[in-house]
């Protein structure tokens, strides 16, 4: 009888054990549970360095660009633009100015995004508004451009809103640093600690938009990857996944003993300036966006 007993209070046990998983699970799947293990946003005002902010109607709300020119965009009307998505802890206040000035002299105007619920774009930071945000950025960069190449461009996080951008609308090249496969990368890396159940949840909940080894093999404009050898947070062989599966011809550089964001050295500076001087020679007309934002590339 008391090892009878015994086992119903170990069934009991083991039921209640498996209520309050199943609760946890349904929890993360229904509270938003990626978006606050992906997204890190912050809202503080911040100086963008003489940057220009563009507001673009979003969602019911409005989503908040930055864009600032380059040194030969000053004294010319842009030639190229490049429309820019940062990592999910960043802001574009931060970057814009900085990323316009590397281009030097060649005539180029950046417009770097603030994603749903940073910076000042309105509404909850949330993957599922990520994809459908950087096509509102590029429908009215692609006004502004009127005809004239357009680059992506993304860090982390937002190479995937870069490389799906690329494969929905008109784009001549693309610039992507450390960039994750995310799903697999959730999975696969940060899947350990918690016997992998909750990491494919969370996968799962990283719009397919967003799936990088889905995308680059889609994409064939020429690009350049830049790669941190040391990266703490996307590992090199999540980032070589990526690179291996785009369809474009590419020029990789490798950042030797960078984390994931560390600056470049000087000496790795000019290596990037002639990644951009190779790339801006391989932009060509049949590859710029009109106005409506329409995909015309060819195929």
């Amino acid at each position: 009888m008391h090892a009878i007993m015994e086992l119903r209070r170990l069934g009991r046990r083991i039921f209640l054990s498996l209520i309050a998983v199943g609760l946890v699970l349904a929890l993360m799947m229904l509270g938003g549970f990626a978006d606050r293990m992906v997204l890190y946003p912050s809202t503080q005002p911040e100086d963008a360095m003489g940057a220009a902010r563009v507001e673009v109607p979003f969602g019911g709300g409005r989503l908040e660009i930055w864009t600032a020119r380059s040194r030969g965009a000053r004294k010319r009307e842009p030639e190229r633009y490049v429309l820019s998505f940062e990592g999910n802890a960043s802001r574009a206040e931060w970057m814009v100015t900085s990323d316009a000035l590397q281009w030097k002299d060649r005539p180029v105007e950046q417009w770097t995004v603030n994603y749903p619920g940073y910076g000042g774009s309105t509404g909850p930071a949330r993957l599922a508004l990520l994809p459908h945000a950087a096509l509102a950025a590029y429908g009215e960069l692609a006004k502004r451009a009127a005809g004239r190449p357009i680059l992506a461009s993304g860090t982390s996080l937002g190479t995937s809103l870069a490389l799906y951008v690329a494969t929905e609308r008109p784009v001549a090249g693309l610039i992507l640093k450390n960039p994750p496969p995310l799903q697999n990368l959730i999975v696969s890396h940060y899947g350990w600690w918690s016997l992998w159940l909750p990491a494919w949840l969370v996968a799962r909940q990283v719009p397919i938009e967003m799936n990088s080894l889905r995308n680059a093999p889609r994409v064939r404009v020429p690009a350049v990857f830049v790669l941190s050898e040391l990266d703490e947070v996307v590992p090199p062989k999540y980032q070589k996944k990526v690179v291996d599966a785009y369809a474009g011809e590419k020029r990789i550089l490798s950042l030797k003993g960078a984390t994931h964001n560390a600056l470049m050295s000087e000496a790795r500076q000019k290596e990037f300036e002639a990644d951009l001087a190779w790339l801006w020679e391989r932009l060509t007309p049949s590859v710029a966006a009109d106005p409506s934002g329409s995909k015309s590339k060819e195929e």
